[in-house]
């Protein structure tokens, strides 16, 4: 039992000492560093590159690199601030819990200051002023519309979390559609024809003509009855409320880019844009070409995360499980005490089994920074949440195999003299976890594609690297199909290879009991 607790507890304290080591991070500000917040998927504001062509900034924990109107603005206030900028590739949806955690400096990101926005953070003055359109193809009925009531019937929508969804409702009897996660799922939406059109920005209408010559815009600025404010129509960039100092810097350095240098910046970043190959290539050859290293980076984070969280997880699961089921003390201080631990653990139980790991993603990652501010590494946090996630649902897995025993089997134990320690680790563990094996495996393999939720935290996970490659190549089923095809052969590997295992540990499948006994016999005799 002792060699058992030493091991467990050895284990423990080295992941322990991990998680503290590397999930401590400076502030935002420190060091000399100015931590940009953009969704890098978003041209010509900001893209995702493979390479530092045209003085792109490398993304934080990758090796992938962040270029753009956006971009080429936060360099020019870096240097003046005597800072170095460093992006930090986001959702566009954590965004502003990111900044008001204090895990980035500044919202650079083609951000409109609206009147919401304004109520959870700053905004400079503006770093450029935009016209809205309508997005659709050139062969559509509504291509030609010249006032609001022509796009009567239409399938409309936009990004969520943005002022152009709001827009819809200008549009008297457009149908608004769910509102869209990013740019490159409406773009393959109106490719796809499962929708009209979508409301967006004039610079986003010039990005997709680049790469699509079926495109055309519906200007809505210029329509009569279109009301939109000033403000509305800008792009500003977000600071923390309360950092006023930063906020007065960044309005410096803006009021000394003219517009002339702006709009030269907006074109060079048109130009520099990602667009398609106009090679004669197979697309898997070129996708396996420009983002081979980014899929290969992907399936290892998917896979360290994974593996390591199931690990971890089942050693929780492993714990929880064994407290549950400690029979009750004759004590009754202890008694209290136990009970306390095991309601105490049920709990734990219940909301993380009964919460989308997605939301437990966002609150531990950002809650924990806004409240106690502890910076966590995301590649930490995402271990944490993963292994918390497990431990739940393991717990019950393993308890249930605990319970399963035949109750023979503790009788047994007890009138050999055993205590409950011994009994759980000598006779009924053993047994439990190899009866519990399938389930391990079914979890480690749940949590292979649930990494997928890690998005919301911006984890370069393997399905967050297949949204940016799909973005940037404008291959949107190619790539998914790639990305599917790759989260298949992971899962069916995985499943093969603890099938081995199971048979390993079950066994001989031809083992006879008495055939065993009378080879037993005969060797007695032979003595």
């Amino acid at each position: 039992m002792k060699k058992h607790s030493s091991w467990i507890s050895a284990l423990m304290a080295a992941v322990l000492t991990l998680v503290l080591a590397v999930s401590w991070s400076q502030p935002a500000q420190a060091s000399g560093t100015l931590k940009i917040g953009m969704e890098a998927n978003y041209a010509p504001y900001n893209w995702t590159q493979t390479t530092s062509a045209n003085g792109a900034v490398k993304i934080d924990g990758t090796s992938s690199y962040a270029n753009g109107y956006d971009v080429k603005i936060a360099k020019i206030i870096a240097k003046k601030l005597g800072k170095k900028v460093i992006v930090e590739k986001t959702q566009w949806d954590g965004l502003l819990p990111a900044l008001t955690s204090g895990k980035i400096d500044l919202i650079i990101a083609g951000m409109s200051p609206t009147a919401e926005r304004r109520k959870a953070i700053n905004f400079t003055s503006p770093y450029r002023t935009t016209n809205f359109v309508v997005i659709v193809n050139k062969q559509s009925k509504y291509a030609k519309a010249k006032y609001l009531t022509n796009f009567k019937g239409a399938k409309l929508t936009a990004q969520q979390g943005t002022l152009h969804y709001d827009l819809i409702k200008q549009l008297p009897g457009a149908k608004r559609e769910p509102a869209s996660k990013d740019f490159a799922a409406m773009r393959e939406s109106l490719e796809a024809g499962t929708i009209d059109g979508y409301v967006a920005e004039d610079t986003e209408l010039t990005s997709f003509q680049m790469v699509d010559s079926n495109i055309t815009g519906v200007n809505l600025s210029k329509m009569k009855g279109f009301k939109v404010s000033s403000s509305d129509a800008e792009v500003s960039i977000g600071v923390k409320k309360g950092n006023d100092q930063l906020l007065s810097q960044v309005n410096k350095v803006l009021a000394g880019i003219s517009t002339s240098e702006r709009n030269k910046l907006m074109k060079e970043a048109v130009q520099q844009q990602p667009q398609t190959s106009t090679k004669k290539e197979n697309w898997l050859v070129s996708m396996l070409k420009n983002y081979g290293q980014m899929i290969l980076e992907g399936i290892g984070m998917t896979l360290l995360i994974s593996l390591v969280s199931t690990i971890a997880g089942f050693f929780i699961g492993l714990l929880v499980s064994i407290v549950r089921t400690i029979p009750e003390p004759k004590n009754k201080f202890k008694k209290g005490l136990l009970a306390f631990c095991k309601w105490l653990l049920s709990v734990y139980v219940e909301i993380f089994r009964g919460t989308p790991m997605m939301v437990q993603a966002a609150v531990i990652y950002y809650g924990i920074a806004q409240f106690w501010h502890i910076n966590l590494n995301r590649t930490v946090a995402a271990l944490i949440i993963v292994s918390i996630n497990t431990g739940a649902y393991l717990a019950e897995v393993i308890r249930g195999g605990i319970i399963s025993t035949p109750k023979g089997q503790f009788e047994a134990a007890s009138a050999l003299g055993m205590t409950h320690n011994q009994r759980m680790w000598n006779i009924i563990l053993p047994q439990a976890i190899r009866n519990c094996l399938p389930s391990i495996t079914n979890e480690f393999i749940v949590n292979i594609k649930d990494t997928s939720v890690l998005s919301i935290i911006s984890v370069s996970e393997l399905f967050f690297v297949g949204s940016t490659i799909a973005s940037q190549s404008f291959q949107f089923f190619q790539t998914y199909l790639v990305i599917s095809v790759i989260y298949l052969f992971l899962t069916f590997t995985i499943t093969r290879i603890f099938n081995l295992i199971e048979k390993h540990i079950e066994g001989p499948e031809n083992y006879n009991m008495m055939a065993n006994q009378v080879q037993v016999g005969k060797q007695e005799g032979d003595k």
